[in-house]
């Protein structure tokens, strides 16, 4: 089972359908703000798909700013990461995905890739999909769920 991860739009609405227009059998995706408008528009593109959100700094909507979900019996604590101090260190994250009993620990915010496996977590993020700022090109990443664990990639847009 396959889940699509991304973040940092910023506007692009070309970055987040290309996302979309990329992946056309998945269908779980989940966004970790800095673009619900666009997002908001995607989900009128695409209603037969799943998509789960947290908003950003600089997104004003009505969705949250973290939550847990459980996909595939897997569960997952999301966050932009403006709210947990994710250019410092991971602490607050792991702290509040162990109160959640999530196992994958995904955020966005920094628009720098990242795939680190810490204290029995497994923390992603995916980078900007629009303005990277870790010398990458814009991407994505990418949950496959198998009968023989979990396994992460990050892809170029």
């Amino acid at each position: 089972m396959r889940i699509v991860v991304f973040a940092d739009t910023h506007g692009s609405f070309s970055a987040a359908n290309a996302i979309f227009e990329h992946n056309p059998v998945c269908d779980h995706f989940i966004f970790l703000g800095d673009g619900m408008e666009e997002i908001n528009h995607i989900k009128t593109i695409y209603p037969e798909k799943k998509i789960y959100c947290v908003s950003g700094n600089c997104d004003s909507c009505d969705e949250p700013v973290s939550r847990t979900i459980e996909v595939f019996n897997t569960r997952i604590f999301m966050t932009h990461g403006h709210y947990f101090n994710v250019r410092d260190s991971f602490d607050m994250l792991i702290s509040r995905a162990n109160e959640e009993n999530a196992s994958v620990i995904l955020f966005g915010h920094t628009h720098c890739r990242l795939y680190k496996y810490e204290r029995g977590f497994h923390i992603i993020n995916p980078g900007s999909a629009a303005q990277p700022k870790d010398q990458e090109p814009p991407g994505y990443a990418i949950i496959d769920i198998t009968p023989c664990g979990l396994n992460f990639m990050h892809v170029d847009i």
